[in-house]
């Protein structure tokens, strides 16, 4: 269909330029034929059709000539509307959107002016460029809140430690809770720096064949202390079975599942982890018993600073940091990572990771 719009197209300048010239022709046809008159000289046909020809090449150049500036003028036009757009992308302002009737301007019906792609992918680029920048001006105005708040305790609680009446007991507390805000930004900071690393193009992945279920065993035990403090049943039922993988990385996936999954688990509660093999998939769902996640946050828990519950979270540490790493490592395994919850039944987080998937690191192998 495109093909044949286009041979239409250079079918129709051309019969115009045909007919412009046809005319220029006859023009100088009737003007030597006005000129011989005058004058007592009828040349040879030969002349007469060279000077007719000649004449109408002038008058036809003279006519582009004049209307050339007036179409060059509407192109020049558009032109500066387009630089006008760069110019306030490059000064920061995502605001652009040039108008679609821009493409049909000075066209006919169902043409398409030549710099219509163009406007689309200016106004594409001002659209993402926009939504990139509020992200940024969100993920700025969430980390000064969560850096705020603990130094906000810091410095309160230093300044009430300088009063030399105060008791040893309220001076410790004091001191534990300074101790605890530092933990705190302490751990904010190795979030982020984890999410810039991972988010560098850069991020060199070592990938290993590894027992996986063995990897799930160690990390359990070694939070065997917190899950034991709390009373916790621990469940595990897994398959033995080996995965290609960055193994590091993936340490930080169950790490952050388990401890969200242990943090949420009331004492006495149960936290059940299963992992099974699928044909392509292996699945590992990590359960507990906690108090749940609504539905509307469990569409946005899985962005950076997201808090399901923002007072509970608080009160418990939590960055809202956590399970953005975890997304953003699976996905880098082409991986998935889902949560089922129903409110006061405890929640599911469910990882899939294709088996002997290698990540793409951008580096050809030798």
């Amino acid at each position: 269909m495109k093909r044949e719009s286009g041979f239409l197209h250079m079918a129709r300048n051309i019969i115009l330029v045909s007919l412009a010239l046809f005319a220029c022709w006859t023009a100088a046809f009737y003007i030597t034929r006005s000129v011989y008159s005058l004058i007592p000289w009828e040349p040879h046909e030969l002349i007469a059709f060279l000077i007719n020809a000649m004449l109408g090449f002038i008058l036809f150049g003279i006519g582009i000539t004049c209307i050339g500036p007036l179409v060059k003028g509407r192109d020049n036009e558009h032109f500066n509307e387009l630089i006008q757009a760069l110019k306030s992308i490059s000064r920061g302002d995502f605001r652009v959107n040039l108008d679609a009737a821009f493409a049909r301007r000075g066209g006919r019906q169902g043409h398409t002016h030549p710099y219509a792609q163009l406007v689309e992918s200016i106004n594409d680029m001002a659209a993402k460029l926009k939504a990139m920048e509020d992200l940024r001006q969100e993920f700025i105005s969430n980390v000064s809140h969560e850096i705020g708040s603990p130094l906000t305790s810091i410095i309160g609680f230093a300044r009430a430690l300088k009063d030399k009446k105060m008791d040893q007991e309220q001076r410790d507390q004091y001191l534990t809770i300074i101790e605890t805000e530092c933990v705190r930004l302490s751990r904010l900071s190795d979030n982020l720096m984890k999410l810039a690393v991972l988010d560098a193009s850069e991020h060199a992945s070592h990938q290993t064949t590894y027992r996986l279920d063995r990897q799930l065993v160690t990390l359990i035990l070694a939070c065997e202390p917190q899950w034991d403090d709390k009373k916790i049943d621990m469940n595990v039922e897994m398959e033995e079975l080996e995965i290609t993988a960055d193994e590091d990385l993936m340490i930080q996936v169950w790490v952050n599942l388990l401890h969200n999954a242990i943090k949420f688990t009331p004492p006495g509660g149960k936290i059940d982890v299963l992992l099974t093999q699928s044909e392509e998939n292996v699945s590992v769902r990590i359960t507990d018993s906690g108090p749940g996640i609504a539905l509307q946050d469990q569409l946005r828990i899985f962005e950076r600073f997201y808090k399901a519950d923002e007072s509970r979270t608080r009160a418990l540490g939590g960055s809202g940091l956590g399970l953005s790493i975890v997304h953003k490592i699976v996905d880098m395994h082409d991986g998935t990572v889902a949560v089922s919850s129903i409110p006061g039944k405890g929640a599911t987080f469910t990882v899939h990771i294709p088996l002997n998937k290698r990540i793409d690191t951008g580096e050809d192998e030798g």
